[in-house]
Order: structure tokens, then sequence, then C-alpha cells
């Protein structure tokens, strides 16, 4: 592929074992189209990873993995920002574009337990590890039994934790389980039925300046045009309904043919009150899908539990 009028990128990441990956496999990525440019990776510790022990729902979670990383962007010390989907705001600053999204991996959700059990035998009352409030809800409308504890901090140290605690089992981001290598601590898969991903689960985002044609190219030629369409429509559903990780909300588009199928839930904290509504319409305005989407849970119910957050 073309060369694109200079000789080095700089790719800036977390420095996270999930995000040093995520880095280099965009980095591969890139090497692939333009064998003669130099990538290089540069780690910026973002507010998320100086505070790993604190619950992202307490500290305000939207943008603490992000803001450094887009500074660096903003100031012309890193061309390329690399993220995990689901930690970018749905509001981005105006300098900067999300301007590709790699080929999404499998957003759902997986329990890791012991004795390999699946979620609906596990025994009564028994503890789960997640500080998610959108997993804890809707595994409580499934089970209001179980108890919830958080475990925070990269993939591999919750998953050392876990072991090392006395919890019955785990839930994690398939992806980020199957990226580091645990696939063989999984003891289930959750369909989307028990419990929808966050918005952009399971897809690594590419931020760039709004006004860098030069990466821009490459961003479009890593662009996964489904994946795209995709995380549009969860992006627009989750910023019509607000709430940030405060709020247990949770969505997942697909792309069928031309079709976009989107399913989404609002939940309270406890999931007594938990609406799903689905809706499905033409690939070519997914955003406005999101939005509807989100207007039809607002109707059913879900306008009184937002309130119930403010």
């Amino acid at each position: 592929m073309s060369y694109i009028g200079r000789k080095e990128i700089i790719v800036g990441t977390r420095g996270s074992k999930l995000a040093l990956w995520q880095a280099d496999f965009v980095k591969k990525e890139i090497k692939k189209r333009y064998s003669n440019l130099s990538v290089q990776i540069k780690i910026i510790k973002t507010k998320g990873d100086k505070i790993l022990n604190s619950p992202l729902s307490k500290i305000g979670g939207e943008g603490v993995f992000v803001k450094e990383i887009e500074n660096a962007l903003i100031g012309n010390i890193i061309d390329i920002g690399v993220h995990s989907v689901k930690d970018v705001p749905t509001d981005i600053p105006s300098e900067l574009n999300l301007a590709g999204i790699l080929e999404r991996t499998d957003p759902r959700e997986v329990l890791i337990s012991r004795d390999n059990l699946k979620l609906v035998e596990l025994p009564k009352n028994s503890t789960i590890a997640t500080g998610s409030l959108r997993r804890r809800a809707q595994i409580l409308s499934l089970r209001e039994d179980f108890k919830f504890m958080e475990i925070r901090g990269n993939v591999d140290t919750r998953i050392r934790k876990f072991y090392q605690s006395s919890m019955e089992g785990m839930i994690l981001a398939k992806a980020g389980v199957e990226r580091m290598g645990f696939e063989d601590k999984i003891s289930e898969v959750l369909s989307e039925d028990i419990c929808l991903p966050a918005a952009g689960q399971g897809a690594i985002g590419i931020e760039i300046r709004r006004d860098d044609e030069l990466v821009l190219e490459i961003a479009k030629n890593l662009n996964h045009k489904n994946s795209q369409i995709s995380i549009k429509a969860e992006r627009a559903f989750l910023k019509r309904l607000g709430g940030g990780c405060q709020v247990p909300i949770g969505v997942l588009a697909k792309v069928n043919k031309n079709k976009l199928l989107i399913k989404g839930v609002l939940s309270d904290l406890m999931g007594k009150k938990v609406i799903k509504e689905e809706i499905s319409g033409d690939i070519s305005d997914p955003e406005s899908l999101g939005i509807l989407l989100a207007e039809k849970i607002l109707k059913s119910g879900g306008e009184k539990i937002i309130k119930e957050f403010e």
C-alpha cells in the first residue's frame, strides 16, 4: 500500500497487559498495510490506572481510561489512540475522531466459576465477583439470591484474586479473557438474553486528530464496516439514555446483510425493574436506530428509572 508521507507513527495506549495486547495488534495491522512505516507504542498512564482499586461506579468511570490519551493526541505527542471502545465516552473532544473500529470479537460476557458450574448451577447465595452495575442488575433479575463483590485490576489480576478468594463465580468480558489467553477458565458464555454487554464491548477503537488526513487513511484501512455500524448504533443508544457507569445499561447491535438489529436493556440497581426492547432497520442510519430504541425504552418506563439515578 502507498507510503503515507511520514516515516513514523506513534500509537498511544494504557500500560495494562490487555491494552498493550490491543495496541500491538493495531501495530501489526498497520505494518501489514504500510510495511515501510515505523510504528512505535507509547504507554500513557491514565486516571483509571492510578485508581484501579476504586469502583468505577463510585468515581465516575466515564472517560477515566481515555482522557490522558486524548490529551496526548491533542498535544501531538501521539498520532493514534487505541482504546477498548466501551471505555470511550459518547462525547469526545471536538478536535478528535473515533475514526476506525477494528473487526469486533465476541462481545458477550463469560462466567468463570469453581468446579466449572454454569450460572444456574451455582449454589444458593453464591457470591459473584463483578463491579459492573450493568452485569449485577441483569444477573439479579435471574438469580436474586446472589451476592456481589468487586475485584478491581487488570484481567489477569482479577482472575488471580478470584481464585485466591472464597467467591463462587466471576463475570468478565469474553474478549478480554480470550485476548489474555484464559479461555480454559471459562465455565459458560452467557447468552445475550441473560446479560447484554456494554456499548462497544469487544471492539478496539482508533482515535485520531480530526485534521490528520494522513492518519485518517490508516484508520479507514483498518476499519471494519459492519463493526463500525454496530458501534455507532450502540453509542447513540447509550448517549440518548445517558447515565454512564452509574446506570445499568446494556446494548448489542448486529448487522445481518442490510439490516441492523439492536437489543437494549435498562434496569434499576437491584434488577427489579428491567426494561428490554429491540428494534431493527436499515443499516444506512445506525445512530437514528439507536436513538429510536432508547426512546422506546424511555417510553416503556425508562424515564422513571433514569430519574432514580439523578
